[in-house]
């Protein structure tokens, strides 16, 4: 048996920073500058999604930018968005569901995330296929001067204009 007592926490003296604690700190909104260090984005990254129309702010008395707290969970859904591929305006389309007077909920991740899963397959499928042609072909539709009469007798896909054809078919 060991002769140390477990520390009871609520006798223990705290040092405070001096800054508000509890639930007025909760409801408390914040800066751009606080958004951006909070999410690790740059203050402009903060601007263009408020240009975007991705998060709101409001301006106070000085005419300074406020976010309420919220903010901070929309941003972190733009960032889990944006690495897999969806864009931005596919992100306003999805966040324009969802009310602005609360952080998007686990509920609401699982819609979003539902609705964009679809279009992520189809990225993976797309993308796989790139990968196992790219050896053989640049996507133009001219495979190789061997394989172009199979997959492109006659050149019939540059009836349909310059660019890219059979890497992602529509």
């Amino acid at each position: 048996m060991s002769d140390s007592t477990p520390c009871d926490v609520s006798s223990t003296p705290r040092k405070t920073s001096g800054k508000r604690k509890g639930p007025a700190l909760l409801h408390r909104e914040l800066s751009v500058g606080e958004v951006a260090q909070r999410s690790g984005l740059a203050v402009s990254a903060i601007h263009f999604y408020e240009a975007k129309g991705l998060i709101r702010s409001r301006r106070n008395a000085g005419n300074q930018r406020r976010f309420s707290r919220d903010v901070l969970r929309r941003v972190a859904i733009i960032k889990v968005a944006q690495r897999t591929g969806i864009t931005l305006g596919e992100i306003r389309a999805a966040f324009e569901a969802l009310p602005e007077s609360r952080a998007p909920t686990a509920a609401d991740w699982q819609k979003l995330s539902a609705s964009w899963r679809q279009a992520l397959d189809d990225r993976i499928v797309r993308l796989t296929q790139l990968r196992d042609q790219l050896d053989h072909c640049i996507g133009c539709g001219c495979l190789s001067m061997v394989e172009c009469p199979l997959r492109n007798p006659e050149d019939e896909l540059a009836e349909e204009g310059a660019g890219p054809r059979l890497l992602d078919p529509v």
